[in-house]
């Protein structure tokens, strides 16, 4: 069972070396790489003095470009799980475990959900995330409770088919396309901290795009898209 931690990074000078110290320093059980994604301050300079395993974009291809280079590395390196974790501090190691647990129960995707067995906040900042929750149970019967959550373990059929689709991202949109598709998606509680130093791409007024812009694939393009037949990826063929 080897598990990959893909670590997508721009301008997270602040945060990098706490987040990839902890890993190497609590958990070596597990790989990692960090990947740059063309970052304009010196993300990249600190991993290499650090020695850090990186892959370092020359430009800037966003979240979903960056991601999919660490699914392709996961895939050539023949691991068996890999998981989506942010460069900001953000997500918790001690939960990785428990959710490669339980997709190891048979899941292709498991979410570490913060709102499994605790309820989620009435709140402008949690209304996103009800619409989109309400927006894939609607398309898919299925019900989501942490639909934004970026901390995600995927197994080796996954690997192989974000690491080979240029339309698919780590977004909510693809989990309900997934979940289409006849994917099994699974949630385990987490917890997540804030974030320490550094900005956020996601201001206000970014955020209300970035879920009006979820809510709109989920319903309107997702659901349209002729599903993956998951049956025929096979991880061991070359892409």
């Amino acid at each position: 069972m080897k598990l990959l931690i893909i670590i997508p990074a721009y301008n997270e000078r602040e945060n990098i070396e706490r987040v990839v110290d902890n890993l190497i320093q609590n958990y070596p059980q597990f790989s990692y790489v960090v990947v740059n994604d063309g970052s304009k301050d010196d993300t990249a300079a600190i991993c290499r003095k650090r020695g850090y395993n990186l892959i370092d974009l020359p430009v800037n291809l966003g979240l979903a470009g960056g991601f999919q280079a660490g699914m392709l590395y996961a895939e050539k390196h023949g691991f068996d799980y890999a998981i989506q974790y942010d460069a900001d501090g953000q997500h918790r190691a001690e939960f990785i475990e428990p959710m490669l647990n339980e997709c190891e129960k048979g899941f292709d995707i498991v979410i570490g959900s913060r709102f499994v067995s605790k309820k989620k906040p009435l709140s402008m900042r949690m209304l996103g995330s009800r619409m989109l929750s309400a927006a894939i149970r609607l398309t898919t019967f299925r019900k989501i409770k942490d639909p934004t959550s970026g901390m995600r373990v995927y197994n080796r059929r996954m690997i192989r088919l974000f690491a080979h689709h240029t339309n698919l991202s780590p977004e909510p949109d693809s989990v309900a396309y997934m979940i289409k598709s006849g994917a099994k998606v699974s949630e385990v509680q987490v917890e997540m901290d804030e974030r320490i130093a550094g900005v956020s791409y996601l201001n206000i007024p970014r955020s209300m795009f970035y879920m009006l812009r979820m809510v709109i694939s989920i319903l309107f393009i997702q659901v349209f898209r002729s599903p993956v037949r998951l049956k025929d990826i096979r991880p061991e063929e070359k892409g």
